[in-house]
């Protein structure tokens, strides 16, 4: 792969990926391709902040002439300050220690604006040499110097699609890994195009991690002709390095009005009111992890948000209806609305689970199920579904359902389907005029009244309510889907042992 051409004027889209591409190539051998991103980002952001203060200082300079002072310049011209000593030229000149010196400066950025930058360049220690062998961390620093990333060079938008093309090519390398940060886009196009966020929308997404759904919601606004500054933007992810590039994703793509904590939703949501409450949200939107075997099932009948919706906590070893109480919860009780990816277990299992389908579908708060096709996703292969729901239903959907089979609708990959952009638009269409189809162009969809889903004990799996199966086929696609979930738990499991083996010396 060719590098784009060193200090250019300006790039094409095509040349930013290529050398952001060759950034990462920079790594390979010592450090494992799934471990890109912890490194790759970071160095990116800092090019990019020091980049930007360059190119605002000369602006400064400009513009106030004889009354130029820093302290002016701070106020009415950064975004970010960056100390003495700690701009890139400054690390990029030191070819010996360049670790210790690219973890003093990352380190006093950080310092210097603690409620923007606090933690957002991770945990990597740049200095230890192990990780990151001195010639490795020079060849990836080498890279980036070559580019310059300022408005003038880069516009936003090119920066933003530079960062989501790095983020879909290190979720192709991390494999199943890759679902911890990375939902493929025309999954969030969808997800996001149904929600609709509108100016002055508050959006949150309680499993956010690398902020794609958030990003998402900004294009969306700003697509539509709307201002998406009048957005407020909130998400929570709990791994470190995660959460570090979901800040610096909003932040590339230009925006700076956002609110980012790191932590477990669970145990500690940290999305709060001024009285210590959870936060209510126009929009809750997310793909949180799926059948989460470690959630505090233990503790959630005595939550102090009151989240065990109905009094129903589910089921120990599962926790994808904890995280539709938990988005339920925080959703506004006026306007709110929630979009969910979900395994198609939560729509047929028994127990627990059943009790909280019979809990929305009384409270009317499930207003449509959309099932999408196979091996959309790097982490699973497993068939998954969109749940949607809204805290006031329009008059045409109360006391119904709408089930949308959407299984026949993408475009065959190498190794994965996708939707395509027709794909998108053929489903979102489905959803908002709910007319009967029966397998024309690869949906099928129904509108189903309240009594139909109590007869049938509060199942909701598709193939149930959809003409085109019968109730012999519906329940062999439950148990299928079932059959499928249970083999990847097992295989998680198993690699699970095999790493825990090889630490205690069992290698096999």
């Amino acid at each position: 792969m060719t590098l784009a051409p060193a200090n250019p004027d300006h790039l094409t889209q095509r040349e930013l990926e290529q050398s952001l591409w060759a950034a990462a190539n920079a790594l390979r051998g010592p450090v494992d391709p799934g471990d890109f991103k912890a490194y790759v980002f970071p160095v990116l952001f800092y090019k990019w902040i020091s980049d930007v203060y360059d190119y605002h200082h000369e602006q400064a300079v400009d513009d106030l002439g004889d009354d130029w002072s820093q302290e002016l310049e701070d106020e009415d011209y950064q975004t970010f300050v960056i100390p003495d000593g700690s701009h890139w030229d400054d690390t990029y000149e030191v070819t010996k220690n360049t670790g210790a010196v690219l973890n003093r400066a990352l380190v006093a950025i950080q310092e210097a604006n603690p409620g923007k930058l606090a933690g957002v360049f991770g945990d990597v220690n740049w200095a230890n040499t192990e990780r990151i062998p001195l010639q490795a961390l020079r060849s990836l620093i080498q890279v980036f110097d070559k580019l310059t990333l300022d408005p003038a060079h880069v516009s936003g938008d090119m920066l933003g699609s530079a960062y989501e093309y790095l983020l879909r090519e290190f979720a192709e390398a991390s494999g199943k890994k890759a679902g911890e940060f990375f939902t493929p886009r025309p999954v969030v196009h969808l997800l996001v195009k149904i929600l609709d966020p509108q100016p002055g929308d508050s959006v949150c997404d309680p499993a956010c991690g690398s902020a794609g759904m958030l990003v998402e919601t900004v294009e969306a606004v700003k697509l539509a002709g709307a201002n998406p500054r009048s957005l407020f933007l909130y998400g929570q992810e709990q791994n470190l390095t995660t959460a570090g590039i979901a800040r610096m994703n909003l932040y590339l793509h230009g925006v700076e009005d956002f609110e980012i904590k790191r932590g477990d939703t669970f145990r500690e949501p940290k999305l709060l009111d001024e009285a210590g409450r959870l936060r209510k949200f126009n929009v809750v939107i997310a793909n949180p992890p799926f059948s989460l075997d470690n959630w505090p099932s233990q503790t959630w009948a005595k939550d102090p948000h009151k989240r065990a919706l109905g009094g129903i906590v589910p089921p120990a070893k599962n926790g994808d209806w904890a995280w539709i109480q938990h988005m339920l919860s925080v959703m506004d009780e006026h306007t709110g609305r929630v979009g969910v990816v979900m395994p198609h277990g939560v729509l047929f299992r028994g127990g627990r689970e059943a009790e909280m389908r019979q809990w929305v579908i009384e409270n009317d708060k499930l207003e449509a199920v959309i099932g999408l096709p196979n091996n959309l996703f790097y982490s699973t292969s497993i068939p998954v579904s969109l749940l949607i729901f809204r805290a006031r239903k329009s008059l045409e959907r109360e006391h119904q359902v709408l089930f949308v089979d959407a299984r026949a609708r993408f475009k065959p990959g190498k190794n994965q389907n996708t939707l395509g952009d027709d794909d998108v638009e053929a489903i979102d269409a489905a959803y908002k005029h709910s007319d009967d189809i029966d397998g024309e162009g690869g949906l099928a969809l129904k509108l189903v009244e309240r009594d139909k889903i109590r007869e049938n004990g509060y199942d909701l799996n598709i193939g149930r309510y959809i003409q085109t199966e019968t109730r012999a086929e519906a329940d062999v696609d439950a148990a299928l889907a079932a059959l499928r979930e249970a083999q990847e738990a097992l295989d998680t499991a198993r690699a699970a042992l095999d790493v825990r083996l090889k630490e205690a010396g069992f290698d096999a």
